[in-house]
């Protein structure tokens, strides 16, 4: 039977989904279509196939414990979870995960998948891995190119006869991309590749040696630590960084393409976001609490307040606790440009939402003046926050849900429902979660500073500063 192991590229900063997507929660662990974020359904899709190993996530530093999470929540344990110090782009991820597939799984092939796509027929993907083993089996190279439906202008293409791949070209114009539509030898390049290590190794060694070297030394001189392996920074800082089709596919001789109709989509933008959701007889896509009046091919999301929408057309209204973007869908692919101008002017809603992920679990500020702070704080069960202290601020600590083991100075001690403590300034401190259920409190902070950054951290089980 054949083994797969998925190798799931979770890179990326997701910014023309923005404010559902920011820099610190990008669009591959967002819920967009169902429960399950964009990443969990990469995983979800494989469910089925046969001889499926635990998958292999390449992902940046960090994004570790978003990834552990939400693995946690579909009940996953990893093969491993490869940690990039930097981003260097696509083939030095793949040529990391090849490293590590050569040296624990050789004889398994590699399922490589971007994890911010979506497939709305996963099945019929999975009728194609069996052909694409047998290609990949003779030492090919193997992408999926998507049957387009459109003249897209905002996806690359394959040029293609039958399994051979006669060329990749960029992003068309509208009348380039309809003239691809017309010959029907053109197909929407996916990402997606099943091919085994020691084939990629030998691609990358030949059309882009500089990659592989800095991957070498970067994964030898690597360290482990639980489910997370840490490549060497600086030999992988100094890697290219370059695409997979860059480095090796445009050059191969060993590509092969297989057609593909699966309902997929990259999900880069709003708009084609839009076109996965269902909409009501006046073209309008509208998700959570949306009430619209006199409008017409509208995309209107709230994640909790009311939208309403009156005698509007072909707006993007997308409401977040903390930011609401309004916009025309002909300027969707503006949207990255909006957050540069947030990232210019320091705003936080560019990184975070109000909530916000930790290791430990989350928190989200509920309200906030001039010299106090309210937060809602979520701990895991088992997990704890770091030993610390603080230099500009008390804190009181309310239990809501759940069991609060706290240490304050030399004690420590045991706090249940409606129960609550002080934490004076300057008192060095820790919150665990000795129970089975997530620990929920309200923390509410005193003192005339309040930012994040205010922290002593003495000990801490995550590795942070």
């Amino acid at each position: 039977m054949q083994k797969w192991i998925p190798v799931v590229l979770c890179g990326g900063s997701g910014t023309r989904l923005w404010p559902l997507s920011r820099e610190h929660f990008p669009k591959q662990f967002v819920t967009l279509q169902s429960e399950r974020s964009l990443f969990q359904e990469t995983l979800q899709r494989l469910e089925g196939l046969n001889g499926v190993q635990a998958p292999l996530i390449v992902t940046h530093e960090e994004h570790r414990f978003l990834v552990s999470d939400q693995l946690r929540q579909m009940n996953q344990t990893p093969a491993v979870i490869l940690l990039e110090p930097q981003a260097r782009n696509t083939a030095p991820a793949l040529t990391l995960a090849a490293l590590w597939v050569q040296a624990h799984q050789p004889d398994a092939l590699m399922l490589v998948m971007p994890s911010d796509h979506a497939m709305q027929d996963p099945a019929a993907f999975r009728s194609r891995l069996t052909q694409a083993a047998e290609l990949a089996q003779e030492d090919r190279i193997v992408t999926f190119g998507i049957v387009p439906e459109r003249p897209e202008t905002g996806y690359g293409y394959i040029h293609a006869d039958g399994e051979q791949i006669l060329g990749f070209v960029e992003k068309p114009d509208e009348a380039t991309a309809r003239q691809y539509l017309e010959q029907g030898t053109y197909l929407w390049n996916s990402g997606m590749f099943v091919l085994s290590a020691q084939t990629w190794i030998e691609q990358i060694e030949r059309y882009a040696p500089e990659i592989l070297r800095a991957c070498q030394t970067a994964f030898a001189q690597g360290k482990t630590d639980a489910d997370f392996f840490r490549p060497e920074s600086t030999s992988f800082a100094a890697c290219p960084a370059r695409s997979i089709d860059y480095a090796v596919m445009e050059k191969t001789r060993r590509g092969a393409v297989l057609g593909l109709k699966a309902g997929w989509s990259d999900v880069g933008s709003w708009d084609a976001l839009k076109a996965l959701y269902p909409t009501d007889a006046h073209g309008n896509a509208c998700q959570g609490d949306v009430i619209s009046l006199e409008s017409s091919g509208n995309l209107l999301q709230s994640s909790g307040r009311l939208v309403a929408a009156v005698g509007v057309e072909n707006l993007l209204v997308i409401e977040t606790p903390d930011a609401v973007l309004v916009a025309s869908q002909d300027h969707a692919q503006d949207v990255r440009e909006l957050v540069g101008k947030l990232r210019e002017a320091n705003r936080p809603e560019a990184q975070n939402h109000r909530r916000v992920a930790r290791p430990w679990g989350a928190y989200e500020t509920v309200d906030q003046g001039e010299r106090f702070q309210v937060k809602r704080i979520t701990v895991h069960p088992g997990q704890a926050l770091s030993k610390q202290m603080h230099h500009h601020r008390a804190e009181h600590w309310i239990v809501v849900k759940g069991t609060a083991q706290v240490t304050r100075g030399d004690e420590t001690f045991l706090l249940t429902e409606n129960q609550s403590t002080y934490i004076p300034l300057g008192s060095v401190h820790r919150l665990e979660n000795p129970g089975t259920i997530d620990l929920e409190l309200i923390e509410v902070q005193s003192g005339p500073y309040l930012g994040e950054d205010d922290i002593v951290r003495f000990e801490d089980r995550y590795q942070r500063n």
